[in-house]
């Protein structure tokens, strides 16, 4: 047993600096949006009253003018919404911390916002293994859903590898992907049991 370890580490993305530019990018668009759908709703109230009371407009010229301002708040807020959404799929990575004998997993959001992902208890865990083996191959093919992803990279950076989890709970099995250290392995094979690890 190994609750009195912790160990810590993290799946950085390899392009972070240029991604850190795209979620800054967004999230100034979506600043902007909310602004100006503010700025608009704010003058829109004032407006309506005088398209309400406009007698050179008929019914049809009233509602057309009022649904447009309506479009353009709802435009507005919804480009900020979009735009908001959009930003954190940049510059995202994983913090893993071993402790307690559990995986715990938090997905960071630009390096400052942090939101838990998800916690891997070693009691759970079925397989480990290394991505590039065959038996990661095998796994796949008898799961019902796609791995879930613990990193945000396509190549695992230097002195790391893509190790595969494999976890079964009430609701089934489900297959982790994580890009870490060699120790981190260790870690979570000694924690699980060393009949755990696929070595092929």
């Amino acid at each position: 047993m190994l609750r009195d370890l912790l160990y810590e580490e993290s799946a950085a993305s390899n392009r972070a600096e240029a991604e850190g530019k795209f979620y800054t990018f967004f999230l100034v668009l979506a600043v902007v949006c909310f602004a100006a759908a503010g700025i608009v709703a704010f003058f829109a109230t004032s407006f309506i009253q005088g398209i309400a009371t406009d007698d050179k407009l008929d019914a049809f010229g009233k509602a057309f003018n009022i649904g447009f301002l309506v479009f353009l708040v709802v435009a507005f807020l919804g480009c900020g919404i979009a735009f908001w959404f959009i930003r954190k799929r940049f510059n995202v990575s994983y913090d893993y911390t071993f402790v307690e004998d559990e995986l715990r997993v938090t997905k960071v959001f630009n390096g400052r916002s942090r939101k838990p992902f998800t916690t891997i208890s070693a009691d759970s865990i079925l397989k480990i293994g290394w991505c590039e083996k065959p038996s990661y191959q095998n796994v796949l093919r008898g799961l019902q859903s796609k791995p879930k992803l613990l990193t945000p990279n396509k190549t695992p950076a230097d002195e790391k590898d893509f190790i595969y989890v494999l976890v079964g709970g009430s609701l089934g099995k489900t297959l982790y992907v994580l890009e870490c250290r060699q120790i981190l392995m260790e870690y979570l094979v000694q924690s699980a049991g060393i009949d755990k690890l696929e070595r092929e």
